[in-house]
């Protein structure tokens, strides 16, 4: 039988620390929470040991460490890990491929549980499978804690928070990335060519990716706003920019739409939203915008052909790879969020989202290990203390502010 959470030995257990993204978010915690009551996991005692020691040159007190090694394959071992932890924070992807076992062992234990995956239709089963269970057992299962989708999901809220203030709600957002800079690690493309060649061979897979209500929790009453994700190149002349499509898009908006429809839609009833790339509105930037569109079609249908996979593959990082220490320096993002209120005929509201660091990795491992630390040490929020969440839902202004003591921006403003 599980232990009440209160009673663990452990606030947070990060479970794939070996991985790229795993030790970014180890470094992170030892780097910022001291006192924090916290432990390593994975597959190889030897790996977990290896890690241990990388910190602790650089943070002694990481030495002892506990570290805790389980198999996905085992869920008799994987019950054992998160039974010993109020929070398991987790970063094995491909998730679709290796992570349901361990969201079923949390819900089963009560341990509450967070991620940093940017896949759809591991989000969709989570649902399918645990929203009933979690939300009854009052267990927290928050996917997509990273760069896909906090942005997005918390830059959303932080509009809606604004307008409701004025007595007003979200009538249109629009979500422009750019300037922005960043590299890419074998993880997250193996978890991107996962998603094609699933999709590949399953008709309903497909239909649920291209559903841009995907992740509704009541897709038979939802209202339609939104279509699509566009594709096309678009020259916004109130803006002055040009406009690409963002890969990111078909998670983030999926998970903004389901915050609002959790709550409710108290964002707006009406809500339409979408996201782009940015680029100047010269002629560089429509050079910029159209080489950004027709990349990202080239590497779908690349990654789509089993012989052009096999070498997409080769040239890319491999799982456990990453951009180097002085790239993920030179790494940013900034996002501008375009807020049209109730009643207005075009945009008032501006929020700002950024990041001064690689945003998939850097930025990745600060927003992650904030929202496990906001799950294991802020109370929870009403009407929100259990289910298949999202971030804005589970955690919403209170890791805002966690974010925005870490460095990072989030600021809204009005537009003349």
């Amino acid at each position: 039988m599980a232990t009440s959470p209160a009673d663990r030995p452990f606030d947070v257990l990060i479970w794939g620390a070996t991985g790229f993204t795993g030790r970014l978010l180890a470094a992170y915690l030892a780097r910022t929470a001291p006192g924090l009551r916290w432990a390593l996991g994975g597959r190889s005692a030897s790996k977990l040991e290896a890690v241990r020691a990388e910190l602790s040159r650089a943070h002694p007190a990481a030495a002892a460490l506990p570290l805790i090694v389980a198999d996905a394959a085992d869920p008799g071992s994987l019950a054992r890990l998160v039974a010993q932890s109020r929070v398991v924070c987790s970063t094995v992807g491909p998730f679709a491929k290796h992570g349901h076992p361990l969201v079923a062992a949390c819900v089963e234990q009560g341990t509450d549980y967070c991620d940093s995956t940017g896949e759809p239709h591991f989000v969709r089963a989570t649902i399918d499978a645990h929203h009933e269970v979690a939300r009854e057992k009052g267990v927290r299962v928050v996917s997509c804690c990273g760069f896909d989708s906090l942005p997005s999901d918390l830059g959303v809220l932080m509009l809606a928070e604004h307008a409701r203030r004025e007595g007003r709600s979200l009538a249109e957002v629009r979500f422009l990335l750019g300037p922005w800079r960043g590299g890419a690690s074998g993880g997250t493309v193996a978890s991107m060519i996962g998603i094609i060649e699933e999709a590949r061979g399953d008709r309903a897979l497909r239909r649920m990716l291209a559903d841009p209500y995907g992740l509704s929790p009541d897709r038979a009453n939802d209202l339609d706003t939104d279509g699509r994700d566009s594709m096309a190149v678009h020259h916004d002349r109130a803006l002055d920019v040009w406009t690409a499509p963002f890969v990111m898009a078909a998670i983030n908006t999926r998970i903004v739409r389901r915050s609002n429809a959790l709550t409710g839609h108290a964002y707006g009833k009406q809500l339409r939203y979408s996201e782009a790339l940015s680029f100047k509105g010269n002629t560089r930037g429509m050079i910029q915008a159209s080489l950004t569109a027709l990349g990202t079609m080239a590497g779908g249908a690349a990654a789509a052909m089993p012989g052009a996979r096999s070498l997409v593959e080769r040239l890319l990082p491999a799982p456990g790879e990453g951009p180097s220490t002085e790239e993920m320096a030179r790494g940013f993002f900034k996002a501008r969020l375009y807020a049209r209120l109730d009643g207005d005929d075009r945009p008032r509201l501006l929020g700002r989202v950024e990041g001064k660091q690689d945003p998939g990795y850097l930025e990745t491992a600060k927003m992650l290990g904030e929202s496990a630390l906001c799950l294991a040490q802020d109370p929870r929020r009403a009407g929100f203390e259990g289910g298949v969440l999202t971030p804005a839902t589970a955690m919403g202004t209170a890791l805002i502010e966690r974010l925005r003591r870490a460095g990072m921006t989030f600021a809204t403003e009005p537009l003349p």
